[in-house]
């Protein structure tokens, strides 16, 4: 099975639109949108954490929870700040009194506005924005936002109590509630415990697929002992459910504890290996091809590359650690990159017997390799055979991924040539 069929039976088997009862006041909502939300019913109306990903979508889930309760929906938790679980906020505008949000742990570093369209550019390639169906089988994590499908828009409404403790307990319409601070993928992410249900709403420092320990859409350094200790924390309660904020739910707590601590596990496994290969002096090329998922851990679906990878994982943490810099000196201040590619030009019998030799690779289904090889031609002139070796090359090698996120960016950058 190749990645592309992977990941498409990885999406058609996630993100069937389901609704969860877990039990009389707590529901859980899978496809409704790219993100999840959980219903919480109060005594007079509902706590709605999450709020999907579009306006549109949002809509259509408080139409759903007409049809469960006629309480309106008066408080809104965000488990943090990513546009796609806030974006349906706007659809509940006329009822919403309160919405309830953690400060960040560390402030973004000064400047991002300069670098925006760059980020942007980047992050449109990881989610495949502008990709039409057949080449976005879905983002990962969930179906494709529906700003992409033309499904609605973001509708943000800002928080109106934003708390900056480790942990806090509320009683908000008859429900008591712990809210504790619970930093991994962002720095100012909350999972929310529901003691007397037993139920934990977790947020996105769990989803069943390997997380993105690094985006490569460009961020900052994700604290990846930081989201152990976090995981660490939520496997401490003793949840019956565990309703994430993408993919589906976990019920019962032997199966919560088994997944979720094989998640933690498999994640600190990765880190422990990267800082012991740190430790022992190997540049990033030796760490990458040295750490690997324990044998036990590798076969586990809920830790397959549909979204991150363990190789950027792993570059992720290097790097947030050292640097740019490996330790390598012939790194340290190489040469141009136009006077390497010419020597080694030179070497292989100049370009037209690299272009060849990359096209071989290609038919051979080497595709990567064709592709390093067709970067020593990046300073000559760009011939349309060499465009279109290159171009057949990105498409290649993107089928072979399971990772929605490599599979964008391969095929976004096939169709700018």
């Amino acid at each position: 099975m190749t990645g592309e069929e992977k990941l498409r039976k990885f999406t058609e088997e996630q993100y069937k639109k389901q609704v969860t009862k877990v039990n009389d006041r707590v529901y859980h909502f899978l496809g409704w949108g790219h993100s999840n939300a959980t219903a919480i019913i109060g005594e007079t109306s509902v706590i709605l954490v999450d709020t999907l990903d579009s306006d549109e979508r949002a809509k259509r889930l408080r139409a759903e929870l007409v049809t469960i309760t006629n309480k309106p929906v008066r408080t809104i938790i965000y488990t943090h700040s990513h546009p796609d679980h806030r974006g349906g906020a706007g659809a509940f505008r006329d009822t919403v009194e309160e919405i309830i949000a953690f400060k960040a742990r560390t402030e973004p570093l000064d400047g991002y506005g300069r670098i925006a369209a760059a980020l942007n550019r980047r992050g449109g390639f990881q989610f495949g924005y502008e990709l039409t169906d057949e080449e976005n089988i879905s983002q990962g994590i969930g179906p494709r936002e529906g700003k992409a499908v033309g499904d609605g828009v973001y509708d943000f409404m800002p928080p109106t109590t934003v708390y900056d403790v480790d942990t806090m307990t509320r009683t908000i319409d008859g429900v008591t509630m712990e809210l504790a601070a619970a930093p991994g993928e962002t720095d100012d992410q909350l999972f929310v415990w529901l003691a007397e249900d037993k139920v934990m709403i977790s947020g996105d420092n769990y989803y069943g697929c390997w997380p993105n320990l690094y985006a490569i859409r460009g961020t900052q350094y994700r604290d990846i002992a930081q989201w152990i200790k976090t995981l660490e924390k939520i496997l401490s309660y003793p949840a019956e459910a565990l309703l994430p904020g993408h993919t589906a739910p976990l019920m019962g707590r032997s199966r919560i504890q088994e997944v979720v601590g094989n998640f933690k596990n498999a994640i600190a496994s990765v880190f422990d290996q990267t800082l012991d290969c740190l430790g022992r002096g190997l540049t990033l090329a030796e760490t990458v091809e040295s750490v690997r998922l324990p044998e036990e851990l590798r076969d586990k679906e809920y830790l397959g590359e549909y979204y991150g990878t363990v190789e950027w994982s792993v570059k992720g943490i290097y790097n947030g650690y050292v640097g740019w810099f490996d330790g390598d000196a012939a790194h340290l201040m190489p040469c141009p990159r136009r006077e390497f590619s010419t020597a080694v030009l030179e070497l292989a019998g100049g370009p037209d017997a690299v272009l060849a030799k990359a096209q071989s690779c290609l038919e051979k289904g080497e595709s990567q390799l064709a592709l390093e090889l067709l970067e020593l031609l990046d300073g000559e002139a760009q011939s349309g055979q060499m465009k279109e070796v290159k171009r057949r090359a990105l498409l290649a090698r993107s089928a072979q991924m399971t990772s929605a996120n490599a599979r964008h960016y391969y095929i976004c950058s096939a169709n700018e040539i």
